[in-house]
């Protein structure tokens, strides 16, 4: 069902795209294109749309000025269908959408600063205006949930799909490995952590005789660099959705003036500010600094592992019983060290990765190796916290690049036919609607072949 999903966000990005784009144009002399319903669509909202797309390389299958207005009246048909049927999106939802878009945004165009100067609006417009859209693109995407239900395919059903494909039809599954990996933190020596500790400690003492603000400290020195380019600003969060020892102190905090103790976490060492508190959610900007782990740390490190893998190597214990002992990989340990997919994909949730999907410096190694073997020691960057780790991998399973078939990839394909069904009952729904709806299309905008006829009637 990944593709379907995909596919609803791929439409919400746009919408939230274009409405943003939409909301900086002032004074424009606008027309209606297309009534759906009793919701308009304009001019400037097909134009803005299509420039979108052209900035993110999204493709249009066909004019798009056909294109583009049919995907918007099918919009609508699903948000007059969300009110029917009382679809809401928690407020919770909506803000985290917003947080996400904020981000994704901020990383195409480089700093809120420039994002203010490209959308010719304050980031509090902006966000504004994502908000009440993401709440739109969100309703659609629970409406055609809804729709959709729980679709079920049988094995045989999925054995009658891919039978009747012809051979060139069949989708060719990439390789896929399983990865199991032991990983070591460097020990960091104290007076390394001493000296980060002091340079927080200066840059304290600078915001609060006012020599400098905060967030220009932020932008310069934090090495959480999303937030850095926001001057170290993370956005509304619940207590949830940061780490404990941030948690702790951030929603402690009363004045926006003063800064913080610092913090310790997973990440490293942070010095926090608090912005503004709304009910149980804060907004804070925070700088990041992390203790460097020297060459010898490495060094010493890597030795150890590949001492390790000599005794797994020389059956004096397995790979498995090591990883509960030795490994400071916690996501892993307590699973014999089996590394589990958390990309968006065919292979989400489960062990099974393709190459590209697997961290760079793991993938480099994995491709060199026969299943069964352990690699030699070498050094990684921890995706999640951003640390220097030394590691030793496993390569457990490999399923070379082939043609799908029933016997080893019947879950890819029951999902392929699971998409297939979801799409055939959006597509009927919408015609089925389009019946039962007032639609008027603009004379200069009728002369094209939509994929679905039935919006002119006569």
């Amino acid at each position: 069902m990944n593709k379907f999903v995909n596919f609803k966000l791929a439409v919400l990005l746009a919408m939230i795209a274009c409405a943003i784009t939409v909301y900086g144009q002032d004074n424009v002399i606008d027309e209606v294109v297309w009534v759906v319903g009793d919701e308009a669509i304009f001019k400037s909202e097909v134009e803005e749309t299509r420039l979108d797309a052209q900035y993110q390389g999204r493709r249009i299958d066909g004019e798009p000025y056909c294109v583009i207005p049919e995907e918007l009246a099918i919009q609508k048909l699903y948000l007059h269908q969300a009110v029917l049927d009382s679809i809401e999106v928690p407020e919770a939802e909506v803000i985290q959408r917003v947080e996400y878009m904020t981000n994704q945004y901020i990383q195409m165009i480089g700093t809120r600063e420039k994002m203010e100067e490209y959308f010719n609006k304050s980031y509090t417009q902006i966000r504004e205006t994502m908000r009440e859209n993401a709440r739109v693109g969100l309703t659609i995407q629970r409406m055609q949930q809804k729709l959709v239900g729980d679709v079920k395919v049988t094995p045989a059903e999925v054995r009658r799909h891919f039978k009747d494909l012809p051979a060139d039809s069949i989708p060719y599954i990439p390789t896929q490995v399983e990865v199991q990996i032991i990983t070591l933190q460097p020990k960091i020596p104290v007076e390394e952590i001493e000296a980060v500790k002091s340079q927080l400690r200066e840059y304290t003492d600078r915001v609060n005789k006012g020599e400098i603000e905060f967030s220009t400290l932020a932008r310069l020195y934090s090495e959480d660099r999303m937030s850095a380019l926001r001057g170290g600003e993370i956005g509304f969060k619940g207590r949830g959705e940061v780490v404990p020892e941030y948690a702790n102190v951030a929603f402690n905090l009363q004045d926006p003036a003063k800064v913080s103790k610092i913090v310790e976490s997973e990440y490293g060492f942070h010095i926090i500010q608090l912005i503004e508190k709304r009910g149980d959610r804060i907004n804070t900007r925070h700088i990041l600094a992390k203790p460097k782990v020297s060459e010898k740390e490495l060094t010493e490190a890597n030795n150890r592992l590949d001492s390790i893998a000599d005794d797994i190597r020389n059956n004096k214990f397995a790979f498995e019983d090591a990883t509960a002992v030795i490994s400071q990989d916690k996501d892993t340990r307590n699973n014999h060290g089996l590394m589990q997919n958390q990309r968006d994909g065919m292979n989400a949730g489960t062990s099974r990765f393709e190459m590209q999907e697997l961290p760079q410096e793991i993938g480099k190694v994995v491709e060199r190796m026969n299943v069964g073997e352990i690699s030699k020691a070498f050094t990684m960057v921890n995706e999640k916290d951003g640390k220097e780790v030394c590691a030793i991998i496993k390569l457990k399973s490999r399923i070379n690049g082939h043609k799908a078939t029933m016997s080893e990839d019947y879950q890819r394909l029951k999902e392929i036919v699971v998409e297939k069904r979801q799409g055939e009952l959006l597509e009927k729904w919408i015609v089925d609607k389009q019946k039962r709806t007032y639609v008027r299309i603009n004379e200069n905008w009728r002369n094209c072949k939509f994929k679905y006829p039935g919006w002119t009637k006569e």
